[in-house]
């Protein structure tokens, strides 16, 4: 018997009757353990094989970790089998390989099990093996929808390998030996250590100036699965408008068209003639030439007008059947609209909304790096969540928490800040809640945030979810010690660190009197850069990442 410690062998027999004999056993129990025995095949009729199976099973993610193969059974009726694999820690990995009888089976239950809810989250169904579609074309039109990196310059989309038993895999390797020196690039020296201890101003903490472990592996450094679009979308993608239907689908179209049908016959009674997808995906592309040729300041009638205007507007629909659509299109039933507005601000929308952001997964796959940041949808009309934030460039407007991928700013998650909760006062906790709400479904990533979200316990739950974050931290925490906030005595472009067995402080006076404060989970040691501003490696790292929801504005 050989591979025992790969979970699998192969035994040779005296006879094929003691062989069928052994095939009895299949599917019971040996040592607590189920065990699977086959024929051993030839390496060319067990690749054939593995096409055949792959071809009929389906790869599952974004699943908790808690799920159970009945619950996956309770989505998927029809299937033959269902895999959790374990990590290499014997940890669940939140990841499933269903397997049907038929390709015919698999592609159905693709479409059907999309966004099923397991345990509270939206599951992600991709193919397994060699099923991906029209990548060389696809990657092309995607690059139009997907923006660009922060310097400008157009993503260029890597091939998505082929699913396997090891892609997702973000466990950690125990055995793997590597430091933030060691990875981050040449010309990098280390602060001065001090060995003293560091009290926190809450008296709960103890911080040291000497790293606590050095030899852990930061999270990113195991994301397995290829950054870009998913194969969910480059299957389905053929041109600009196929891209632009995977946001925003039928499904969901359909709610818009039947709730404004519903407005429209409550207004305009018998005389209302019913519109239908055509007539909506028209208004919908008008809306967003509008957008193209910057029209915001201009009067919709000047749009329309005979010599000044644009001929694709006026061959599309007439300005009063425009007038008319604006006035009635509605996204919820109004009859049921006051029960729900009682205790969800976003009930005119949260269908519609809700629907599209879960859709935004299924997309993209985020790089290493996602950055956590609040943005602002510019407005000035009535609305009972309507904010000001003077840092803003509009200042007024909808606030949005958003995740997004640090280098192309594509938005994987978000979520619309509704003002203070139905129960009365102000949100306890919000920047970690907000936070820990946005990466749900990822592992294996490091999240960039501010001092509004940043804090000790929010690290701390992020590596339960195998996440880093790296992040400013507000001078008035509890959880830091008092010598890192002063800054008396402190020389301009000196660096004062401290460490925690899971956690990295670093305080950095870029001139005199003046500190700022950062927090990882990533780093593991005092270094900084060789540069004549002497930055510590923690400050490049959030500096190069913190734009990420910024530039979505810009790629909008």
């Amino acid at each position: 018997m050989t591979y025992l410690n790969r979970k699998f062998g192969y035994v040779d027999f005296a006879s094929v009757e003691d062989m069928q004999k052994a095939l009895e056993l299949n599917g019971k129990k040996v040592m607590g353990q189920e065990v699977k025995l086959d024929k051993a095949r030839s390496k060319d009729s067990s690749q054939e094989g593995k096409k055949e199976r792959d071809a009929r099973t389906l790869f599952v993610k974004n699943l908790p970790f808690s799920a159970t193969v009945d619950d996956l059974k309770e989505v998927f009726e029809d299937a033959v089998e269902v895999r959790l694999p374990p990590g290499q820690n014997g940890s669940d990995r939140g990841i499933a390989y269903i397997e049907f009888k038929t390709e015919a089976e698999a592609e159905k239950m693709l479409e059907e099990a999309q966004g099923a809810d397991v345990q509270g989250r939206s599951i992600i169904v991709d193919y397994v093996g060699e099923k991906s579609q029209k990548r060389a074309k696809v990657a092309e039109v995607l690059v139009q929808v997907f923006g660009h990196d922060e310097e400008g310059t157009k993503i260029e989309p890597e091939i998505e390998e082929d699913v396997s038993e090891v892609e997702d895999n973000t466990d950690f390797d125990p055995d793997f030996e590597e430091t933030d020196q060691s990875t981050d690039g040449e010309g990098e020296g280390e602060a001065p250590e001090e060995q003293e201890p560091f009290q926190s101003k809450s008296g709960h903490l103890l911080w040291s100036s000497s790293p606590q472990d050095r030899r852990s592996r930061a999270r990113v450094k195991n994301i397995k699965i290829t950054p870009g679009p998913t194969r969910y979308a480059t299957s389905r993608v053929d041109d600009i408008k196929s891209s632009f239907q995977l946001f925003l689908p039928e499904s969901i179209e359909g709610i818009i068209v039947e709730m404004t049908n519903l407005e429209g016959k409550r207004v305009f009674g018998d005389t209302w003639r019913k519109i239908d997808l055509v007539d909506l995906q028209a208004y919908i592309g008008l809306l967003i030439l509008a957008g193209v040729y910057r029209s915001n300041n201009e009067a919709t009638k000047s749009l329309w007008d005979a010599e000044s205007g644009r001929p694709i507007f006026r061959a599309t629909m007439s300005l009063q059947q425009f007038h008319v659509l604006s006035r009635i299109i509605r996204f919820d039933n109004r009859d049921t609209r006051r029960i729900r507005w009682r205790n969800d601000k976003l009930a005119l929308i949260r269908n519609i909304w809700d629907r599209w952001v879960e859709r935004l997964p299924l997309m993209y796959n985020p790089g290493p790096e996602v950055t956590v940041d609040e943005r602002l949808v510019p407005f000035r009309g009535r609305c009972s969540f309507k904010v000001y934030i003077p840092s803003k460039p509009g200042k007024y407007g909808i606030k949005i928490w958003a995740a997004c991928d640090a280098r192309s700013s594509y938005a994987w998650n978000m979520q619309v800040y509704v003002g203070k909760p139905s129960t009365g006062g102000a949100e306890k906790k919000q920047g970690m809640r907000v936070v820990l709400d946005m990466t749900t479904g990822l592992q294996g990533h490091n999240i960039t945030c501010d001092n509004f979200f940043t804090s000790y316990a929010l690290g701390q739950e992020l590596l339960k979810r195998k996440l880093t974050m790296v992040g400013t931290v507000r001078k008035n925490k509890p959880e830091l010690p008092p010598a890192l906030v002063s800054i008396g005595g402190r020389e301009a472009l000196s660096s004062k660190f401290a460490f925690t067995d899971t956690h990295t402080l670093v305080s950095y006076v870029p001139k005199k009197n003046k500190n700022v404060i950062l927090m990882s989970t990533l780093h593991k040691d005092a270094a900084v850069s060789s540069t004549e501003d002497k930055k510590p490696l923690i400050i490049q790292h959030y500096n190069k990442n913190k734009g990420g929801v910024d530039c979505l504005d810009k790629v909008m």
